[in-house]
């Protein structure tokens, strides 16, 4: 990708505990260009609290979706073998801190936007953080940003629309120049469309700095095949890419002429003189 927007790809849970799954997930995502490829750390009985998982019982179904802690080093040295970014999201505070020594950069999510020890632990790591504001008010974001900002100054920003998949109405893309605005840092888009327009208009016309895609092989990863749909797989994405990288091929100078492509074509016009095919001095090599 020429693109000067940096790429995320986020594999979340389409990993399978699958050591092998996660290198062809890597794999994929460096050829096709992007940036970073970002998982994310959990603990199902940490992340939800007793009344939850009483009241949801299929809560607890997602603990295989739980990223075995053996993989980061192996993640890590892999990334590092194909020069692209490792990342990923800390739910809670011991994350954090088992995440310091493997990742390039934190990913906070929508959801943990509001709590303050997980922002202050993100951001005295010094590592760059990279912050979602899903669902958030204005005011959040800046109270979140703010807290961040005490003790990191490499804050980047998120605007995202925490559906699964969401709507293109509901995505608002405008708010990525109001934040770039207000908070005078690097912002992007966290995608959960699957939808290429969404991605141009961030790309082209709100310049995002950043564009997070949530990202598997061929849809039988437990994110997109439990989930709605708002995984991009890499044959959508090539033809979404290829899109915006020949953008600037097609647009061609500010000038009427004919292509190459057409001077062949141009033998058989009509002739001004009779208006019959081809032009008449080429007819005779018919």
């Amino acid at each position: 990708m020429k693109s000067k927007t940096k790429f995320i790809a986020e594999i979340g849970s389409n990993h399978n505990r699958d050591i092998k799954r996660c290198y062809k997930l890597i794999d994929e995502a460096k050829n096709l260009g992007f940036y970073a490829v970002k998982f994310q750390l959990f603990k199902i009985n940490e992340l939800f609290s007793k009344d939850a998982k009483k009241l949801f019982k299929n809560v607890l179904k997602k603990k295989k979706r739980e990223l075995p802690l053996n993989f980061l080093p192996k993640l890590k040295k892999y990334c590092i073998k194909k020069k692209i970014k490792f990342s990923c999201t800390p739910f809670d505070l011991n994350s954090v801190k088992i995440l310091e020594k493997y990742v390039d950069f934190y990913k906070i999510a929508s959801y943990e936007l509001n709590w303050k020890d997980l922002l202050v632990a993100c951001a005295k790591t010094k590592k760059p953080i990279i912050l979602s504001t899903g669902m958030a008010t204005y005011n959040e974001v800046k109270v979140a940003f703010n807290i961040l900002k005490k003790h990191n100054k490499k804050i980047s920003l998120l605007h995202c629309v925490s559906a699964y998949p969401a709507k293109p109405k509901s995505c608002n893309l405008r708010s990525i120049e109001f934040l770039r605005k207000k908070f005078r840092c690097p912002v992007g888009w966290s995608d959960h469309t699957v939808n290429p327009l969404i991605i141009y208009n961030a790309i082209k016309t709100q310049k995002a700095d950043i564009i997070e895609l949530h990202f598997d092989l061929e849809g039988y990863g437990w994110e997109e095949k439990e989930g709605n749909h708002h995984c991009w797989l890499p044959k959508d994405l090539e033809k979404m890419l290829s899109c915006i990288e020949n953008e600037s091929i097609i647009k061609g100078s500010f000038k009427k002429k004919y292509s190459l492509e057409e001077t062949n074509e141009r033998k058989f016009r009509a002739d001004p003189t009779d208006g019959l095919r081809p032009i008449k001095k080429f007819r005779k090599y018919l």
